[in-house]
């Protein structure tokens, strides 16, 4: 039974957790946390005190942190104790720069780096079905394919160079927050024009703009669930934040992924301690409306 870590047991860390139990490894975790190291052993885990405590039981680890930042102090943490030919799993989200520049570290200690941000929010995490951006030599990555799969049921191989998974997850949240952005803008509008929220609802969700991102943003809003429903704002932030410093060190320019960015800065500045979908409030206030099953359009 393989030794497994997951650094950050937060609401994406332990869906992971979770799951690689549930697939037979024995998992060590730690968070800042104590709530979250207790929930942890609740599903059946070991926690740990400190980032250097997993990487002594462990044979590869997860890092699901919040920054890049975050994710070096964890690298070079767990580089102390984690033998040779260890692997780490970067699932958090940061910029490929920065994944990158952990390659001189883990190499100097003959440790093993996949770049591996993931996709499908703290649904896909708690129910396994994530999926995965990996980014490293084929032979690595076939070697953990059982690891990989116990916390994702769709791991797509996008290179073998690492920062490319990065770059994927990057272009991918510019298409999440243009989407974001647009729902937002398209609820205010139909309901300030006079059409129910839940009108509006059952025409696009029966089209091909109503997939499960439409659904799901506008059965919350309509709802009022502005928290507590796994998707901060502020983490949406940061991946736009991300896509654009990509663009920008690319020499592209993102029109629409910039105005869905602005929006959430004015979002995290108005509600920070709020939910994704909290965005639309700015937009209500403007409008004077508010999305809402309840209410009818005005």
């Amino acid at each position: 039974m393989q030794r497994v870590g997951v650094v950050g047991i937060g609401e994406m860390g332990i869906g992971l957790a979770a799951n690689l139990i549930g697939a037979g490894y024995q998992v060590t975790g730690f968070d800042l946390r104590p709530e979250r190291r207790a929930r942890l052993e609740e599903l059946g885990g070991t926690a740990a005190t400190s980032v250097r405590e997993v990487a002594a039981r462990c044979e590869a680890v997860f890092i699901m942190v919040l920054s890049g930042a975050q994710v070096q102090a964890v690298v070079v943490e767990l580089l102390e104790e984690l033998p040779a030919g260890a692997t780490m799993v970067v699932t958090a989200t940061i910029t490929p720069a920065e994944v990158r520049g952990l390659l001189p570290l883990v190499e100097a200690k003959q440790v093993n780096l996949i770049d591996c941000p993931v996709s499908g929010g703290k649904p896909g995490a708690d129910a396994g079905t994530l999926t995965l951006m990996v980014a490293a030599p084929t032979a690595l990555v076939e070697a953990n394919r059982g690891l990989l799969e116990a916390i994702g049921s769709n791991l797509c191989h996008v290179g073998e160079r690492v920062g490319d998974g990065q770059t994927v997850k990057a272009t991918l949240q510019a298409v999440i927050g243009a989407h974001f952005a647009a729902i937002f803008e398209a609820l205010v509008l139909g309901v300030k024009a006079g059409i129910s929220a839940q009108t509006l609802y059952d025409v696009i969700s029966n089209t091909a703009a109503g997939g499960p991102l439409f659904c799901n943003s506008a059965s919350l809003i309509m709802q009022r669930r502005f928290w507590g429903t796994g998707s901060h704002i502020s983490t949406m932030y940061k991946d736009l934040c991300i896509s654009l410093e990509v663009a920008r060190a690319n020499g592209v320019p993102m029109f629409t992924t910039a105005a869905a960015k602005e929006l959430f800065q004015a979002g995290i500045a108005r509600f920070p301690q709020e939910d994704n979908w909290a965005v639309v409030k700015i937009l209500e206030e403007l409008a004077g409306i508010e999305v809402s099953a309840e209410q009818e359009g005005s």
